[in-house]
């Protein structure tokens, strides 16, 4: 299956007769559709694939959320609404979203997915805005598609690293490292590999952002399968600010490697974390204790379920050097420094396929977590969640409408949210609410259908 470039964030529908949405002999000139006002139906009952998370740093009731198919949300109030600041972009697709540590009033965004799914929408490079996402500039990279991280220089707002993954269904485009030191307005190709090699992660050193870590990911998707790795990927390090770059070696694995995840910790800044997808007995987390000139595997686990294609995040807590979470079908968390880990998940409150993960600065059990299901935030260090049911973000793979009247119903399939089934219209004067959704079928959703004549049997696949 290609990418699904028209994947919508939500429902939206024109008011038009029922009689022209269900036949195809009456076509609607272009002029006429284009005056058609669009209203919102939902669902945001589920919250879709949410691709980064950034907290401003000194209000943190200020958070971006980044959607894998849903463009960019803000909010002011710790979620009680949100509001969307990327719906005027050219692209939906979002890799990762970023605040300048020296001014967050300057947000950058990433777009197109840093994940290698099937259903992943691309984009056209980097964003930039100067006021907290009223308005937008488009920084160049546009052929890039995927951005895995962006990098801010806490010293100097105008010095900004990009990690490149470039196009995921072809070989070329931009990949791999770029600098600029004037804001975005050029870039320097600092860190290039092949033409299917680009790079996925980035971290710089808490204690000197002149030492840079990154994380290079070989491969490339067909429609007959996926080629995850090659002799492409590894570890870089840069100590001038990402200007020059080396390969590191001791201890790490060499050969076919595919995604690697890395993150540093304040706590201990001559500690770095990887995990590594590779073959046999070279897969697993490594760390070092010495800025990364040499590493020690300690453990074998590598994130699962679809693939590390899919996850392979890592989180360090910025106080406890030995704790690190890591993105999988369910967070895993070592408290050992990678010696050990466990399932951090214990209930059943929180949706499945983690993507981002920040933690809170001032009280580590303070967690807000992105999932294929949305977003979801915990007190106390994910024993228990509250999930956010005001994003509209689920992304559909199908719709049908059936013949019902006067209001027909609304059959979606939903990437890992199940089938969701509604109404275009109700007569509650709130409009379609969340409660008027429900879900027949679990899992992901795709092919649905109507009988016509029958409003009442669907068809789901």
């Amino acid at each position: 299956m290609l990418p699904v470039r028209s994947a919508v964030a939500a429902i939206v529908v024109a008011v038009l007769p029922l009689q022209m949405l269900v036949s195809q002999a009456v076509p609607v000139p272009a002029s006429a559709a284009a005056e058609l006002p669009m209203r919102p139906i939902g669902p945001a009952l589920m919250g879709g694939r949410i691709a980064d998370l950034a907290v401003h740093p000194r209000d943190a009731r200020t958070w971006y959320v980044a959607a894998g198919s849903g463009g960019v949300w803000k909010t002011t109030n710790s979620g009680v609404t949100f509001a969307p600041i990327f719906e005027r972009q050219p692209s939906f697709s979002i890799g990762v979203v970023t605040l300048d540590p020296s001014n967050p009033e300057v947000v950058w965004v990433g777009t197109g997915e840093n994940v290698s799914g099937r259903h992943v929408g691309w984009g056209d490079g980097v964003y930039r805005s100067r006021d907290g996402g009223r308005s937008w500039q488009r920084m160049g990279l546009a052929n890039s598609q995927h951005i895995g991280r962006i990098l801010v220089d806490p010293r100097d707002g105008n010095t900004v690293l990009v990690a490149a993954e470039g196009p995921l269904w072809s070989s070329g485009g931009e990949r791999g490292v770029y600098r600029s030191t004037d804001g975005g307005a050029t870039w320097t190709a600092a860190l290039q590999i092949d033409e299917n090699t680009g790079v996925t992660d980035m971290e710089f050193d808490p204690s000197n952002p002149d030492v840079v870590y990154a994380a290079a990911y070989q491969r490339r998707r067909h429609v007959w399968g996926f080629l995850a790795g090659g002799a492409g990927s590894g570890i870089y390090k840069s100590t001038d600010n990402g200007k020059t770059w080396r390969k590191l070696s001791t201890g790490l694995p060499s050969g076919e490697i595919g995604k690697i995840g890395l993150a540093v910790t304040p706590a201990d800044p001559a500690r770095v974390y990887a995990t590594i997808e590779a073959a046999g007995d070279k897969r697993g987390f490594y760390a070092s204790m010495n800025r990364g000139e040499s590493w020690e595997r300690r453990n074998a686990y590598i994130s699962g379920g679809t693939g590390p294609h899919y996850y392979q995040e890592l989180e360090a807590s910025p106080s406890n050097a030995d704790l690190v979470y890591q993105m999988d079908v369910f967070i895993q968390v070592t408290r050992d420094g990678g010696r050990s880990f466990a399932n951090l998940e214990t209930g059943h409150d929180k949706h499945s396929d983690n993507h981002a993960l920040w933690i809170d600065p001032s009280d580590g059990r303070h967690l807000l977590v992105g999932t294929d299901g949305g977003l979801y935030e915990s007190f106390d260090e994910g024993q228990r969640w509250r999930h956010f049911p005001n994003l509209p973000l689920s992304q559909l793979y199908k719709v049908a409408l059936n013949d019902r009247s006067p209001f027909y119903d609304v059959l979606a399939g939903a990437q890992d949210l199940g089938t969701l089934h509604g109404p275009s219209r109700t007569l509650h004067g709130e409009g379609v609410r969340n409660q008027d959704w429900y879900v027949p079928l679990g899992a992901d959703g795709y092919g649905v259908a109507f009988e016509p004549g029958n409003p009442d049997l669907m068809y789901l696949i």
